[in-house]
């Protein structure tokens, strides 16, 4: 549930620090003041006042014209994964998982239009970024990204897919709005969702909501594996009894 807050509550120049933090990615690891008031929407005497606050406390490195993170700002998004009930709750069923079908398993859950990887089970690497609680990924495009957008109101989904970044990641991935919408749709409809090598190329994952006892989506699971079959319909009947079966394990315990 979402608290009203207070304007006397709001803490300004929190937020603004909070900003210039996301304004930093895989793709922008290096910013200077000026790229960071222009990502963050700050000014840049706002921008640089949180920039040095950031230098001044160890979370970021200046070398006199750009500003790097610093290992030690993972201490703020490890801390609030490790403390996620359901990252604690999946991982021993994870490790199983994997180790019955020899495939990299992962949980992710919804933050607008990018999952959130919580969990992870990895048995080898399959695709070239390497893959950890923390990372993100457009959902979109993505196994779990559709089946947690197949479980939003149809309005709600559609409005993401509005507002996210739909260039192509591989010469297969879908990128028409209707199109990517209408497959968000099937996978409501049969309770998993199939991409073949729409992240990238050699890579294919079938995926399956984490629903609790009481009906609600929590996050999504999924195993990514390296395109080898003859047809990516055979991840269907290899792997999705093994998926459902952890989904039910986890239905039952997630209250």
């Amino acid at each position: 549930m979402r608290m009203v807050t207070k304007s006397t509550d709001f803490v300004g120049s929190l937020a603004k620090g909070l900003r210039v933090i996301e304004a930093f990615g895989a793709e922008t690891p290096r910013l200077s003041i000026a790229e960071v008031a222009e990502a963050s929407g700050l000014d840049r005497a706002a921008a640089r006042r949180s920039l040095l606050t950031l230098h001044e406390l160890g979370y970021a490195e200046y070398d006199g014209k750009f500003f790097t993170l610093t290992p030690r700002i993972l201490r703020l998004g490890i801390g609030a994964l490790a403390a996620m009930p359901l990252a604690r709750v999946v991982q021993p069923w994870l490790d199983q998982l994997s180790e019955r079908i020899g495939e990299s398993v992962s949980v992710s859950i919804l933050d607008e239009t990018e999952i959130v990887y919580i969990a992870r089970a990895q048995q080898r690497r399959v695709m070239s970024i390497g893959l950890m609680p923390g990372s993100r990924l457009p959902a979109h495009c993505t196994s779990m990204g559709r089946v947690l957008l197949g479980a939003l109101p149809e309005a709600r989904a559609r409005a993401l897919i509005a507002a996210s970044d739909l260039t192509p990641r591989t010469a297969m991935s879908r990128t028409d709005p209707d199109e990517i919408l209408a497959e968000i749709g099937r996978v409501r409809t049969q309770g998993y969702a199939l991409i073949d090598q729409e992240v990238e190329l050699g890579l294919r994952s079938l995926a399956v909501p984490i629903v609790s006892s009481r009906g609600v989506v929590e996050g999504a699971l999924n195993a990514g594996v390296a395109a080898v079959q003859e047809r990516a319909e055979e991840l269907v009947d290899r792997f999705l009894p093994e998926l459902l079966r952890v989904q039910a394990g986890l239905r039952k315990i997630l209250a």
